[in-house]
């Protein structure tokens, strides 16, 4: 059962940095994109507090 929780919090992980990469890339030409890329970033980590959350 836990195996499950890892294979989707490494997931979660890795697609939180590429956003934050990309909203970071995307800062330095359109700020309004950047911030919507962060938004979408900030959901993903709420997720992961939920898994730890709940792993606890």
């Amino acid at each position: 059962m836990f195996r499950i929780f890892g294979d989707k919090k490494a997931k979660l992980e890795k697609k939180y940095q590429q956003l934050l990469d990309e909203a970071y890339r995307l800062s330095h030409v359109d700020r309004k994109k950047s911030d919507l890329k962060t938004a979408e970033a900030e959901e993903v980590r709420k997720q992961l507090e939920a898994i730890d959350s709940s792993q606890s």
